[in-house]
């Protein structure tokens, strides 16, 4: 049985898009760290400060430790914002005391890790989503925090309520999605991305 037959926009996503690649990374520390760095920033911005921020360190990777101890305005000339600085530091901190890997996570269900990772100052619900679905690989996780993810919904699911009742509305949408949440989110994503170029 179809997972998405009981809903006719997925299915026209499906119908006329490739399928989503995999995407998953076994560095649940550094993809966390990514993630946070990319907050409201475009891929482009995001990729380009991440590299600075890696090459501070040795061997491109920013080991919990020597984070901790890298002063602030040397991460500030790599691009980061003072919040980010704090964030990135947060997050170091937190996994040395507990480690932020598949092999500490992975037994967690996604809201376990979702409560004990929105515990870290600068790690919010959204975050923790992208973790989820990308670098985990879970495949049932629906970030309704996520910008495209709403405009999307709002826009071809016809969606006229705002404030609390759109956030329950589009969780009954994405109600029927289920095991495939994350699936329906990739193809609403690439639907937005493909509609773009086709715009230039």
């Amino acid at each position: 049985m179809t997972w998405h037959k009981d809903d006719k926009i997925i299915t026209a996503f499906v119908d006329a898009l490739a399928p989503p690649e995999p995407r998953m990374r076994e560095d649940l520390y550094l993809a966390l760290l990514d993630s946070v760095m990319g907050q409201q920033l475009s891929t482009k911005a995001a990729d380009a400060i991440f590299a600075r921020f890696c090459a501070l360190f040795p061997k491109n990777y920013p080991e919990a430790k020597k984070l901790l101890k890298m002063p602030e305005e040397k991460l500030r000339g790599a691009g980061l914002s003072g919040a980010k600085v704090k964030y990135a530091k947060n997050i170091a901190a937190f996994h040395l005391e507990f480690p932020i890997t598949n092999e500490h996570l992975a037994h967690l269900s996604d809201e376990e890790i979702l409560e004990k990772l929105t515990r870290i100052k600068g790690v919010g619900s959204w975050t923790v989503h992208m973790l989820l679905m990308f670098a985990m690989g879970r495949p049932d996780v629906f970030s309704p925090g996520d910008l495209v993810i709403r405009q999307m919904m709002v826009e071809h699911y016809g969606i006229e309520e705002t404030g609390r009742a759109q956030l329950a509305r589009l969780h009954e949408i994405a109600e029927t999605w289920r095991p495939n949440r994350t699936m329906a989110c990739r193809y609403l994503w690439n639907a937005r991305d493909a509609a773009k170029k086709i715009k230039k």
